[in-house]
């Protein structure tokens, strides 16, 4: 393998945090190189088609950026997007996932995976991009994930909802106007209205 290209496959790694072999050919770049880079030690394989350089700084929230990878259309959501935020105590074993109602269900996922599904419109509501290990990972926003809870509440449990609403008020005192506008889209006015009175 020449010298080369295996620093253009490595250096691809670390510019993008976590590398897909069908990254490659787009670069010029043969797919082998990075089995090869495995068989040295250069990379090391951390999910289903997905590698990385093995002494690359990880996050808390390295599956996120996985899944992410393997699953560019889907939304990170629900209890995933509120431990993101730190608006919940929950410590989800699954990452969760939002996809359009008619999308396909991700087979290989290098992690757990929940999907919900939304409509086109709850769908692209305020979606966020966040940086995490390399990878540019989707998810939403704290004011849209907080209505989600309420709207998905029978999957999560309503005292999630409402803890992640009582935290959330405390966190963004000036956010009850995206907090509504996003309760409209999801359609939980109503739902939420009697613990918002109630905190307030």
């Amino acid at each position: 393998m020449a010298q080369d290209s295996a620093r253009k496959v490595l250096a691809l790694a670390r510019k993008l945090g976590v590398l897909r072999p069908r990254d490659l050919p787009a670069r010029g770049l043969r797919r082998e190189y990075v089995q090869r880079l495995l068989a040295r030690g250069d990379l090391e394989r951390i999910g289903h088609g997905l590698y990385a350089i093995p002494a690359a700084k990880v996050s808390a929230h390295r599956s996120l950026a996985e899944v992410s990878k393997a699953v560019p259309q889907g939304v990170v959501c629900l209890l995933s997007a509120l431990r993101y935020h730190g608006l919940t105590t929950q410590h989800p074993s699954e990452v969760w996932l939002a996809l359009p109602s008619k999308a396909w269900r991700p087979r290989r996922t290098p992690f757990p995976v929940r999907v919900v599904y939304c409509s086109a419109t709850a769908y692209r509501a305020g979606i966020e991009t966040r940086m995490i290990d390399g990878v540019a990972v989707r998810l939403y926003s704290p004011a849209k994930t907080v209505a989600d809870c309420f709207k998905f509440r029978n999957k999560i449990g309503i005292d999630v909802a409402v803890e992640a609403l009582r935290d959330y008020l405390k966190k963004h005192r000036g956010g009850m106007d995206a907090l509504w506008r996003y309760a409209r889209i999801c359609r939980v006015q109503r739902v939420m209205q009697p613990y918002l009175e109630a905190t307030g």
